[in-house]
């Protein structure tokens, strides 16, 4: 379309601008995909997480990865086999792994949970996965304690070449707010390492998450998780039509993960019905 057509479109609509117009051609180019945690769906690190998607009408599920040896472990061959199949069979994809194990196994301090971080590389490799969130909550919570985050930027320099050389992203998700994950970043130099910001995380530590994702751009947000505590998408106090102007405007169009976001007496399964049928409504998905 033409400078003089948009102008002319503009003009007879008399209320939306070019650039208006222009995210309208985009919406239509650029489908989001709604996907879900599997821990938020009842199901964490288990098959049975494909099912429930299918049945919510979501995209994906971010799968987790655990211990070795846990039910699931996306480190034997076997496994990745069942969910590949699954995937096939209810047509529910995988949009990223998660270690939320690292909430209890801090990375920061645990040698182990680098190692875990490795194997997990090598496991997107497999699987050709190309996002983990990497947590920093619970006993992992790095906020406030510079030494740790320092140690954090020591051992992720250690592993950025193999995921790099993999393909992979590990994304940061943790309670630091945008200054302090850009100093991880920077800290490291890697394109492998980005942020997977949480709203709600951001919201409620009381941070502008309009701002920080406009400073943190799309160049360094893996993924999304668009979260509320004890509300439902858009009815609670997070202004989700705002962010998908942000997100617009950054070029963000890739998966958004529903994470919490249920009411009180009601199933999971009809709270993510409505979640889902939300984010459809607010946003171009495929």
């Amino acid at each position: 379309m033409g400078f003089e057509r948009r102008g002319f479109l503009a003009a007879g609509l008399g209320l939306l601008s070019l650039p208006t117009l222009q995210l309208f051609a985009e919406d239509g180019q650029r489908q989001y995909k709604i996907g879900a945690c599997d821990w938020s769906i009842g199901k964490q690190q288990n098959i049975g997480a494909f099912a429930v998607a299918k049945e919510i009408g979501l995209d994906g599920i971010q799968a987790s990865f655990g211990r070795p040896g846990d039910a699931f472990d996306l480190r034997d061959e076997q496994v990745r086999r069942d969910y590949q199949k699954a995937v096939q069979d209810t047509g529910v994809e995988i949009a990223s792994l998660a270690m939320g194990i690292l909430n209890s196994v801090p990375f920061a301090v645990e040698d182990v949970a680098v190692e875990w971080l490795s194997q997990c590389i090598d496991v997107m490799a497999a699987m050709g996965q190309k996002i983990v969130l990497v947590a920093f909550f619970g006993k992992g919570d790095i906020r406030g304690k510079p030494e740790l985050q320092d140690e954090v930027i020591r051992r992720l320099k250690q592993l950025a070449p193999k995921a790099e050389r993999a393909g992979v992203i590990l994304g940061v998700e943790s309670y630091l707010n945008a200054d302090d994950h850009l100093r991880i970043l920077e800290g490291v130099g890697s394109p492998a390492v980005q942020v997977y910001y949480d709203v709600a995380n951001m919201h409620y530590s009381g941070y502008d998450i309009f701002a920080e994702l406009r400073q943190l751009g799309r160049e360094r947000i893996c993924q999304i998780h668009l979260k509320e505590s004890g509300h439902l998408l858009g009815k609670g106090p997070i202004d989700f039509v705002k962010i998908r102007d942000v997100l617009h405007e950054i070029g963000y169009y890739d998966w958004l993960i529903i994470e919490g976001a249920t009411e009180k007496n009601r199933s999971v399964v009809d709270c993510y019905k409505d979640n889902c049928r939300y984010l459809r409504e607010l946003f171009a998905t495929s």
